[in-house]
């Protein structure tokens, strides 16, 4: 008799262990829950829409390239795509089932990104690249999700409309433009970042600059100049001082200043001076906080000019939807952008945190769960 080589004899007596164990408890069995390792699933429709969508660059004002990819691939899915000019060769693209374009229920996020791009990678269970998670995670999200109800049978004509829109980076004349098409639906579902949880609002938005004029000279005379930096200076610790409104439901209204630019030379006192603010509005209505500023900033520096882009108070979304944690978004979205009386929802998969960053990633069982927890969702809204 041939002795069994010490190895496959090690993997018989495991073999026989896992046997033995099995048996003595047959009677506690449950039934065994499948476990997709998302590494091997790397070929999935899922994962390849994604990959393809991140690898199209589409930075704010440059989304032709993923436009006409998005375009091709759901006429190839079957499905009846148009496509809205906002300006130049930037389109948005709405798909539907069929000749319906009217439909109960629009699925949305927004296909650009903010710069710069930097290109898909895979690190094991996570996926690294502009727009993995903000928001191109979302859209190929919702599309499976939307495919495979209708592959289930549980969608049909009528039902769904799904619409991808660009520039929601900076402004969102995308989804300002689809006020133009003359549709209406019952319940629109937006996808951003939300960490798998059902948003039950969002902070509001202000956006102003604040600009200083001096006038120039030599910096060895000080007295016979006027040194704008100094003056938009004197106006930013202001802002940063300053109490602004907070609730209990949507937290602190906090500021960001994202910019700064003045001046030309160390030895030339600067005649001009610039800084841009974003402001995250927790509570009050836009103009209270106007007028805060105002106040704050004239009286810090009387001599800067104010001038205010736009005005966004909290937003509040629906939840009723149960089997899913909710939260509240300290960001602004293209929700309060597009008009009507329908029921509004945010969900998606991903973290904020990462978003726009160097570190923006994704996790693919996130990925995988956006799937399912979009199509609950929709069946939900379409059994109302």
């Amino acid at each position: 008799m041939v002795p069994l080589n010490p190895y496959l004899r090690l993997a018989l007596a495991v073999a026989g262990l896992s046997f033995s164990a099995a048996v003595a408890g047959q009677q506690a069995q449950h039934p065994l829950e499948l476990y997709h390792n998302p590494i091997l699933e790397s070929s999935s429709p899922l994962i390849n829409l994604h990959k393809s969508l991140v690898e199209h660059r589409s930075i704010s004002g440059s989304e032709a390239n993923v436009t006409a990819f998005l375009s091709g691939y759901l006429q190839q899915k079957g499905f009846t795509v148009k496509t809205q000019t906002v300006d130049d060769d930037r389109q948005n693209v709405l798909a539907y089932l069929g000749s319906s374009e009217k439909t109960r229920v629009l699925v949305t996020s927004h296909i650009d990104t903010v710069p710069p791009f930097w290109p898909y990678e895979r690190r094991g269970d996570e996926i690294w690249g502009r727009g993995t998670v903000d928001a191109k995670g979302s859209v190929a999200a919702q599309i499976i999700a939307v495919q495979e109800l209708i592959t289930d049978g549980q969608v049909v004509e009528g039902d769904i409309a799904l619409l991808f829109v660009v520039d929601e980076e900076i402004g969102g004349p995308g989804m300002s433009n689809v006020n133009n098409l003359g549709l209406s639906w019952e319940a629109v579902i937006f996808g951003e970042p939300t960490e798998l949880k059902l948003a039950r609002g969002h902070k509001g938005g202000l956006g102003f600059n604040i600009t200083a004029r001096g006038k120039p000279g030599h910096s060895g005379y000080p007295d016979q100049g006027r040194n704008a930096i100094d003056m938009l200076v004197r106006a930013l610790a202001a802002l940063v001082s300053l109490k602004l409104p907070w609730s209990n439901e949507y937290g602190n209204t906090t500021l960001n200043i994202g910019e700064i630019e003045g001046g030309v030379a160390a030895n030339v006192i600067p005649a001009d001076a610039r800084a841009t603010v974003m402001v995250r509005v927790a509570a009050g209505t836009p103009d209270t906080v106007v007028e805060l500023i105002k106040e704050a900033v004239l009286e810090a520096s009387p001599d800067v000019e104010l001038s205010f882009t736009y005005g966004i108070g909290p937003v509040p979304l629906d939840y009723d939807i149960d089997g899913f944690d909710t939260a509240v978004m300290s960001y602004g979205t293209d929700v309060p952008r597009l008009e009507g009386d329908h029921k509004r929802y945010l969900y998606g998969p991903g973290s904020i945190l990462v978003a726009h960053s160097d570190h923006e990633h994704l996790n693919i069982d996130d990925l995988q769960a956006a799937v399912e927890g979009y199509k609950k969702l929709i069946i939900e809204i379409l059994k109302r």
